[in-house]
């Protein structure tokens, strides 16, 4: 290749890379989650700074160490719609959150607006999770101590994982869980109405799965637990704002934009606010 001929090329490349950083950038907005209700003192490690958790805050979710105090409690949720209640003394790593991009505007905001990966770590305490029907090809893991539980796709969740010294307790109200531990040649399937209990069992010996009904004794508390993860969704959605100029880093934008439920003290439907 001539030398003319190379810096010509060169030029086309590097403005093609350009483009398709551009258009990279537009079409895969940051995966975040927003902070719903803050009671007590919890704090985030984006892992360039820590910062106090403050209600309707906003945070970029990938990579993110989430962390309660004692006698303190919050709920956050993610830009795919799960919402997700932090007991006390609670910390969850969040390894993997990605989500592909969706379209602006949209109108079925209980559905999960793209397809989205999700993997965490509870490293300890306890974990309300409520979200709507997840798409096809959409995965939930929440990793243990002591096990793994993988919430299905295509299946409104109401879960609560709890993380103590030597066991993980898993309660199921709605959807579908497998639940898998080291050296498990396959899982177990956890169906609502039912709790599992997750222990180890020595070195390279799968863990013991115990499955049974929720305890009435426990049922009330755990409950509560899903429905304030359940509320605190219904206080955002994300969506996609275009911007004028398609070549600025931060377009398009994707943005909390807090709802108002029909009853705050209820579950009930969304409604979305009018739009400018």
């Amino acid at each position: 290749m001539q030398p003319k001929a190379f810096v010509t090329f060169c030029i086309l490349l590097a403005l093609s890379g350009t483009t398709l950083f551009a258009q990279s950038t537009r079409r895969n907005p940051t995966s975040k989650f927003y902070v719903a209700d803050v009671q007590g003192f919890s704090q985030v490690n984006t892992g360039e700074r820590i910062e106090d958790l403050t209600e309707k805050s906003v945070f970029d979710a990938e990579g993110t160490i989430i962390e309660t105090k004692p006698d303190s409690t919050n709920a956050i949720v993610l830009s795919n719609g799960v919402g997700l209640n932090f007991m006390e003394d609670t910390k969850l790593v969040v390894r993997r959150f990605l989500q592909e991009p969706f379209q602006p505007n949209r109108l079925d905001l209980e559905t999960e607006p793209s397809v989205s990966q999700t993997r965490a770590q509870l490293v300890r305490g306890s974990l309300g999770i409520c979200s709507g029907k997840l798409i096809a090809g959409s995965s939930m893991v929440y990793e243990t101590p002591h096990g793994t539980v993988s919430l299905l796709s295509q299946n409104t969740q109401k879960a609560a994982i709890e993380v103590g010294e030597d066991h993980t307790t898993v309660t199921l109200f709605e959807g579908a869980i497998t639940l898998r531990g080291d050296n498990m040649a396959g899982g177990e399937s956890l169906q609502p109405g039912q709790q599992a209990v997750i222990r180890p069992r020595g070195a390279n010996q799968p863990p013991e799965i115990t499955i049974g009904p929720i305890p009435s004794d426990q049922a009330q508390r755990l409950e509560d637990m899903v429905n304030g993860a359940c509320q605190a969704r219904r206080k955002v959605y994300f969506d996609i704002t275009e911007r004028e100029n398609p070549l600025d880093p931060n377009a398009p934008s994707l943005n909390a934009i807090p709802l108002t439920p029909l009853n705050p003290a209820e579950v009930g439907p969304i409604v979305s606010p009018a739009r400018p």
